[in-house]
């Protein structure tokens, strides 16, 4: 069964089709959010509260953003 699974998927990733939930921030969302947190005139919460997501997404996002620009 597991075997089915796995081909099951493969295919659909070679049809361009991904897993998963679509993600919170799109990219010009996250280089706003990293801009206005760079800035230091807002908290992570206002940051969060102004994107309508939580404050982890904001984390898990300029954690994202800071590797990637490394």
């Amino acid at each position: 069964m597991s075997e089915r699974t796995v081909d099951g998927l493969e295919a659909a990733r070679a049809r361009g089709r991904t897993g998963g939930q679509k993600p919170k921030l799109g990219p010009r969302q996250v280089q706003l959010a990293r801009e206005m947190y760079d800035s230091g005139d807002l908290t992570v919460q206002q940051i969060a509260d102004e994107f309508g997501v939580t404050r982890p997404t904001i984390y898990r996002h300029l954690g994202k953003s800071t590797t990637a620009t490394k």
